[in-house]
Order: structure tokens, then sequence, then C-alpha cells
């Protein structure tokens, strides 16, 4: 059985044991309230021996007596938000499935998962229903104990009200009228997190300084991107859209802001994480740039005259790209469990709390427009090389150096916000536009090079590759046409 997922929207609450429930039917929109289920739950949450889950507030369990047994991996998503993800309870007692380990792998990498809390839990629920019988949401009235090894078993009760179907304005209401009764906001964002108490690793709590150095605006944006690929590594796994090419953006938004950032940070250093995150990049891209083709071709085949498509041409395409991404796919999932990204998560971890600085560390407003300058300055070198290229190919080759500087600057720009505000912004946005230009350049000239050997294919095996020269002509048409209007945009771009 495959897992399942849903987004939590809970608020928790602490309640003395002597307190009552208020009239929940009282509720806006609630018409009544169904007879209380009681239920016997049984949970132990698994964690590393450094509750590294803990630290980044996800929780994973092995939960029983419910009516929803299972492994349940929990992740933040904001304030009184998480999802679910459940896997089904399987016959392991002890250990932790395999696929549950990978929905986590991106925290706890090789190290071990080992029970650290076992919570027992008397629940009433309450279910909210509208006039149709839908349920609008849940308040489960829980009597806790928890057990961590070395401690004394600590009990208490809470509340807490659950959107089903319901909205926000319920909870809000809801909130109200539960805190009238006595309740007040938990001490804690979950039962796990109340019986670890103090043994969570505290949370680096470092924040961009109002006036920051060149080093801080690197930290700040640097930081980010390792955070985005710690939340895309679990949705990359599940397969979730778009997740891989969100993934592929951070780890070259890192990559180019340690080129960018080289006068502040260890250039040796540096560099060698930049040749890692190409590395894994790479190992991610395949499936993705071939998930784009498959919808780039399904539509430009369908465009073409009924008439003029001789043979299977769509499906002969989507069957070989169906193939490239199932192995790009199996690729990247096996890279994403190796050892070699497990030490690079490490890598990354010490990057953001202890960044690697060298040379001659400025105020940021001081010293960021030399950066910014030398990565225009690489950029209009690529575009000088490109309008005196001798050859098509060798032009081809240089607009695919100025776009991939183009990016650079948009990624450097985009870390300059915090200091040059609306300058950098508009910066980044020109860099984006010859970015963008440029990428219907690229994606012309590596689709005419998958139609030609396509063609060819089809060709040896006598069939008729009418339609896959009228394919790869309109690919040209398509490359011609972003270079024009590459070259037309360019004088209209300035730096400052």
């Amino acid at each position: 059985m495959s897992p399942t997922e849903q987004l939590e929207i809970e608020s928790k609450y602490d309640v003395d044991e002597g307190a009552s429930l208020p009239a929940l039917h009282e509720l806006p929109g609630v018409a009544s309230v169904a007879q209380p289920v009681e239920l016997d739950l049984a949970a132990v949450y698994y964690d590393t021996a450094a509750l590294d889950l803990a630290a980044n507030k996800v929780t994973l369990r092995r939960r029983t007596g419910g009516e929803d047994d299972g492994w349940h991996v929990k992740f933040p998503v904001s304030s009184g938000e998480r999802l679910e993800v459940r896997h089904p309870l399987g016959r392991s007692t002890r250990g932790v499935p395999i696929a549950v380990v990978r929905a986590v792998r991106v925290h706890v990498r090789d190290n071990e998962l080992v029970p650290v809390v076992t919570l027992n839990t008397k629940r009433v629920v309450h279910r909210l229903l509208d006039t149709d019988g839908q349920v609008l949401a849940e308040l489960a009235d829980d009597r806790v104990t928890a057990t961590v090894e070395g401690a004394e078993p600590d009990s208490w009760r809470e509340w807490e009200f659950e959107l089903v179907t319901g909205d926000r304005s319920l909870l809000e209401a809801a909130d109200d009228v539960l805190r009238s009764a006595g309740a007040e906001p938990a001490s804690g964002p979950s039962k796990l997190a109340r019986a670890l108490g103090d043994r969570v690793p505290a949370a680096d709590q470092w924040a961009l300084p109002s006036k920051p150095l060149t080093s801080d605006l690197f930290r700040a944006y640097a930081g980010a991107q390792v955070q985005a690929i710690r939340e895309r590594d679990p949705e990359v796994r599940r397969d979730v859209p778009d997740a891989v090419h969100k993934f592929r953006v951070a780890t070259r938004r890192l990559r180019s802001a340690l080129a960018t950032y080289r006068p502040v940070v260890d250039r040796e250093a540096g560099d060698r994480i930049r040749v890692e995150l190409k590395w894994l990049a790479g190992e991610l891209g395949v499936a993705r740039d071939a998930e784009v083709q498959r919808e780039h071709f399904a539509a430009e085949v369908a465009e073409q005259p009924a008439e003029l498509v001789m043979g299977r041409v769509a499906g002969r395409i989507d069957d070989h790209l169906r193939g490239v991404y199932k192995e790009g796919r199996t690729r990247a999932l096996a890279a994403l469990e190796s050892e070699r990204y497990f030490r690079l998560l490490e890598t990354l971890d010490d990057l953001i709390a202890k960044p690697p600085l060298v040379g001659d560390d400025r105020k940021a407003k001081k010293q960021i427009h030399d950066l910014l300058d030398h990565d225009w300055k690489r950029m209009r070198k690529a575009v000088r090389r490109a309008e005196t290229a001798e050859t098509t190919a060798e032009q081809d080759h240089e607009l695919h150096e100025v776009r991939k500087a183009a990016k650079r600057l948009r990624y450097a720009a985009e870390s300059a916000v915090p200091v040059l505000g609306d300058e950098a912004t508009d910066l980044a946005a020109r860099a984006e536009e010859v970015q963008e230009v440029l990428g219907e350049f690229q994606d012309s000239v590596v689709s005419r090079d998958f139609l030609r050997q396509l063609a060819v294919q089809v060709h040896l095996e006598g069939g008729n590759a009418f339609t896959f020269g009228r394919l790869h002509a309109a690919e040209e048409l398509r490359g011609l046409h972003a270079r024009e209007a590459f070259f037309k945009l360019w004088p209209t771009l300035k730096l400052g």
C-alpha cells in the first residue's frame, strides 16, 4: 500500500484535569456533535541519538490503537500546520521500515533510528458536524502518559482542535470558546516536544544584522538554499510535482553564491562544495529534463497537421523519454541514498553554522557593488565572445555561457536585496530576462540534437523520419527567434 498524505491544521491546548468541555455545538456552522469515540492509543517515537528529527521539528512514530494505525511522519509547514505522511503498519515492530527511513534521510542521514519516547494516550474524540452530517472538525480530549528512557513518566491532559472540512474561521471561533473554558495554548508544538523538553538541541538563532557585513549576506542567502534542500528532499522522494526543479534551483543558487562571494569565503573550501553540488544537480537533472521535454514535444507534435505526421512520432518520442525519466529517477533516488550525499549535507550544515571566511570582509552596503560588478563584467565578456564567434557552434556555446553568467548575476542580486532593496530586485529581474530568453535558445539546441538522434534511429530501422525533420526545423526556428530576441534585448540592459 502506498503512503498517504494530509495537511494537519490544528490548535493544541493545555488543560487542567478537572476542566469541562464547552458547548461545542454552539460554534458557528456546527449543527451537532456526534457521540464521543474512545480510543486507547500507543505510539513509539523514533529519532537519532542526537535527536536530529526533533531539532528540525519532524516527528516519526509507530502508532496503534486508533483509526489510522501505521507509521506517521510529520513535517512542519507553518504555524499550526503540519504535513502528515502515513505509511502502512507492516510487520516491523522494532526497526523502522526502509521506506519510512528514506522519508527523513535528509535529517538522519546514515545514523540509526532508535525509540526515544513512548506515549500512551486515552483519547475521547468529539466530531463536530454540519447540517449534512459532514465532519467540520474534531476535538480530541487526551490524557497522555509519556515515558522517556532514564526519566520518570510524565502525565498531562490536553485538547487538540483539528479542522477536517471546516475553515479557519471555525478554528478561530473554537480558540475563544476553549480559552474561556480554561484552556491555555500548549507549552510545546507537539506531545513529543513536551515529553523531550530541553533534551532537544537548541535551534540556531542567528539572524541577519540590521547593518550586515558582506559575509552576513552570504550566510543568509546560502542558509536559505540549504533550508530549501532540506525541504525539497522529502518531496523529491515522494515525487511531488516540481520538487526536483526546486531542489536543483537551490543547489544552483548555492553554487553561485559560493562563486560570487569568493572575496570573503574561502575559495578552496567553497570550490570543493561547488563540485559536490554540481554532482548532485547532475544526478537529479536527468529525470527533470526528460519530464520537461516530454511536455514540450507532446505539444509540438500536436500542433503539426495530421497529414504531415508520418508514423508513430509522438509515441516514439514519449516512449524514449519515459524510459529516460524512469532511469533518471532511479539514479536520482540512488544519489539521495548515497554516503556522498550524506557527507555533503553535513558539509552544508557546517558551512552555514560557521562559514569559512577569508579576505577583506567589510560592510555589505559598501562592498556588494564590487561583487555585482564583477559578475556583470563576467556576463558582458561572454556576450562579446558570442558576438565575435566565427561559427554557429561556437556562438551556441558562448550564448550558453552568457546564460550561466546571467544566472550567477541574478542570484547575486537576489542575495543583495537586504541592503540594496529595489536596486538589487531590478537587477535580478533584468538578469532573469537574459536567462529566460537564452533558456529558450539552449532548449532548442538540446532538442535539435535529440531529434536528430531519434531520426537516425527511425531511418536505420526503415521508418519514415520526415516528421522528425519538421520538428527539427521548428526547433531551429525557435532557436533563431531566441537568438534574435537576446541580441535585441542586450543593448537595453545596464548595470545600475
